[in-house]
């Protein structure tokens, strides 16, 4: 569970610059499924980030609303994206940062953790992220098997405070992750079908 939690908060904090070995899809591609993981009343107007030719981390498009979307990591086997609303841009920024510098999860939490305590890093106090999951079909570029998750960031929130439970809980079932921290977030996973 921590791997995938690491995975949906960090996925996007890339090694940047490092050989590519696979293909970068199109800039248009990348959009597309980008957006997929945004609610859709923020869909037309997300600012969407991706990858270049190079393989670099980029702007593909830039918003007009308060949604910031990231495009399949294309050096990485599985397909998710994700967005988050423009506030948590700073934290993700940050953790972007740190990865590039070589920094692994544990650093990086505790980095920003203290960054957040001292007032040096903003956390805004709620604020939702979504990832989407799927297949891509091989022949077809569709995304197939669609899921998606919810993360709501809400820091230092703790079970006491929000009532809810601080261990992972059936699918459908909310709890609280990272309790105590600036990285407090409930997660809730839909069951799958």
């Amino acid at each position: 569970m921590m791997r995938t939690l690491f995975f949906l908060t960090l996925f996007f904090a890339l090694n940047m610059g490092l050989g590519i070995s696979q293909e970068i899809p199109p800039k248009e591609w990348q959009i597309k499924t980008a957006v997929m993981a945004v609610p859709d009343d923020y869909k037309e107007g997300a600012k969407v980030y991706g990858f270049d030719s190079q393989g670099n981390f980029t702007t593909l498009r830039e918003g007009t609303n308060e949604y910031i979307a990231l495009a399949d990591n294309p050096m990485d086997d599985k397909f998710s994206t994700a967005a988050y609303h423009q506030d948590l841009e700073p934290f993700m920024a940050r953790g972007r940062e740190l990865k590039a510098e070589g920094k692994e999860f544990k650093e990086i939490f505790d980095t920003r953790e203290n960054e957040v305590k001292s007032g040096k890093l903003k956390m805004p106090d709620k604020a939702t992220l979504c990832v989407f999951t799927g297949t891509v079909n091989a022949e077809t570029k569709e995304i197939e098997d669609a899921y998606v998750r919810y993360v709501f960031y809400i820091p230092y929130a703790t079970g006491k405070s929000t009532g809810l439970p601080t261990t992972p809980t059936p699918p459908g079932h909310a709890w609280l992750m990272d309790p105590g921290t600036h990285r407090a977030h409930i997660m809730i996973t839909p069951p799958k079908n």
